[in-house]
């Protein structure tokens, strides 16, 4: 195991390389950088434009800017912010929290409906409580993450029941360390529901079709035969094989969330790494754009990662050999 998890981590060098690299050049292919949208500025000599650009090295071919940035990644140094005026490890440190927070507590929110229904429908198959927990899974599965995240907004506006927009309140700084936490988490109640709507209905319905697809198998039927109890024939044989196959969809899970928290952070003005991405895209504050590609595509290797090792304590029959 510990051969494979050092295997992966080294595989994880030249991937996250390419994926710098394609980043980079894709951000390069938009006419302009940061600073020219500076020349309308009147206040701003073109003469300290062009001395900035070089200062930043902007004024040199883009594979050369690439391997300089590169070099200073590797150092710690992602750059610097041009419209946030800080540097942008500082920057995506803090939207890193944030949207580390969401994913999480997205998957455990999916993962604690999703389970438990999905067995519940399937030990009662095409009984009412089925019907009804098939239809609101196809709904979450077919309604975008931008309407459902709308329909939470209205909601809050409606009843004003959750905050709208933001991980904390004016008076944070100012609350006690129960009182912080409490403040996030009511924040976090609206964005959580939307990002794992998703994720519940996708997750009811493989663990259903999965544990009739088990339930059906001989080992079952001999558990049943020995006069075991339905609850232990259930959890103590049916479900370990059952849920298998949902553990090694966990890391697709996470980059599905990832990508989804983007559209989330931007309509209900979470302030995560997905919203600094679109925004700093947008400014072409370049640097700031390259460190959240880094980091976003770090979280989605190690939770592939994550997944196969949780497979691998899930089901002994799994071997990890050179």
């Amino acid at each position: 195991m510990l051969r494979f998890i050092l295997r992966r981590l080294l595989q994880m060098v030249p991937l996250v390389l390419g994926i710098t690299l394609i980043s980079f050049a894709v951000m390069q292919l938009a006419p302009g950088d940061y600073l020219s949208t500076l020349k309308g500025n009147p206040q701003i000599r073109p003469e300290t434009i062009e001395r900035l650009r070089r200062d930043f090295g902007l004024d040199q071919p883009w594979p050369i800017q690439y391997v300089k940035w590169l070099g200073n990644a590797l150092r710690g140094d992602f750059g610097y912010s041009f419209d946030k005026k800080v540097p942008a490890f500082t920057l995506i440190k803090q939207r890193l929290y944030y949207t580390f927070l969401l994913s999480f507590w997205s998957t455990i929110f999916a993962w604690a409906i999703a389970i438990p229904l999905g067995i519940y429908v399937a030990r009662h198959r095409n009984s009412f409580a089925d019907r009804i927990a098939n239809f609101f899974a196809f709904a979450g599965i077919s309604l975008p993450g931008f309407f459902v995240a709308l329909l939470m907004l209205l909601l809050a506006l409606v009843t004003g029941w959750f905050p709208i927009g933001g991980a904390t309140s004016d008076n944070y700084n100012s609350l006690s360390l129960f009182g912080k936490i409490a403040n996030t988490t009511w924040h976090l109640i609206l964005p959580v529901v939307v990002l794992g709507t998703r994720g519940v209905a996708g997750l009811m319905r493989q663990m259903r079709g999965n544990m009739l697809d088990v339930l059906s198998e001989n080992y079952v039927l001999a558990a049943r035969a020995r006069g075991l109890t339905e609850r232990r024939v259930i959890y103590k044989h049916a479900l370990r094989n059952a849920i298998n196959p949902l553990i090694t969809l966990f890391g697709y899970e996470l980059s599905g969330l990832l990508a989804g928290a983007a559209l989330v952070e931007t309509v209900m003005s979470w302030p995560g790494l997905g919203l600094l991405l679109l925004d700093s895209v947008r400014t072409k504050d370049i640097y700031v754009a390259m460190g959240a590609f880094v980091m976003g595509a770090v979280m989605l290797i190690l939770g592939n990662l994550i997944a196969d090792i949780l497979l691998a304590l899930t089901d002994p029959r799994i071997k990890f050999s050179d």
